[in-house]
């Protein structure tokens, strides 16, 4: 059962939906802000809130013979791109392991994070506003000329977009989700830029996701080379 809950501000969707999942609630819960004063994105980057945006949260309690749990970002990344990618002017891609970019600019973010067996999957998309003067490009959905996107409305739609995705992943496995990611991905080839943790930098071409949903990028001199984590910069 899906259930929607909406607070006018919080600090963080992620943060209260943990506050719940201590409380014992199960899947399908999804929280909505309408502003959020201390959003983060991937690596504690503070993501800004005005209100207008979508700002969510789920959970996920991983069951016996569920896929691997970080492999839920291709969920939620399939999920979102479903959700954006027929109302955006511009062509809607994934990039890994779950920013959506239209045209290159970042409309959405997907950050993961493990509590015991509870995974909360936090998502921001932009849709009436996106920031400026950052040093990359950005967009919404309205700039993409969804002029009557509503958040809420999103949000119940999303919802259902990752209960169908979510459901492939526990039925099927990792392999259609993996091959449906690929698809709305950078093209293989594509060059890049990874950042990982600790402060490696590695250069080379996207060349697919394994097994196991970790980006493999092929090195100028031909070896490939396994990303578990990092920050990707498209070249």
């Amino acid at each position: 059962m899906t259930l929607l809950r909406f607070v006018e501000e919080t600090g963080s969707t992620n943060a209260d939906m943990l506050a719940l999942v201590e409380q014992g609630v199960p899947e399908g819960n999804w929280l909505r802000a309408g502003r959020q004063t201390g959003g983060r994105g991937r690596m504690g980057r503070a993501w800004e809130s005005p209100v207008g945006n979508l700002y969510c949260s789920t959970l996920v309690r991983i069951a016996p013979g569920d896929p691997l749990p970080h492999t839920l970002a291709l969920v939620a990344a399939n999920a979102v791109h479903a959700l954006i990618a027929p109302l955006c002017a511009g062509q809607a891609r994934i990039k890994w392991p779950n920013d959506i970019l239209v045209d290159g600019a970042k409309i959405a973010g997907i950050l993961l994070e493990r509590f015991g067996d509870a995974i909360i999957i936090g998502i921001g998309i932009n849709v009436t506003h996106h920031p400026t003067g950052l040093d990359r490009p950005v967009t919404s959905l309205v700039a993409q000329g969804a002029a009557d996107a509503e958040a809420g409305a999103l949000m119940e739609r999303l919802a259902q977009l990752f209960a169908h995705w979510l459901g492939i992943w526990r039925a099927q496995g990792l392999d259609p989700v993996r091959a449906h990611w690929l698809i709305n991905a950078h093209p293989t080839g594509t060059p890049m830029r990874v950042v990982q943790p600790d402060g490696e930098v590695v250069e080379g071409a996207f060349d697919t996701l394994d097994r196991q949903g970790m980006l493999i990028l092929r090195l100028a001199n031909g070896e490939s080379r396994a990303i578990h984590a990092g920050d990707i910069i498209l070249t």
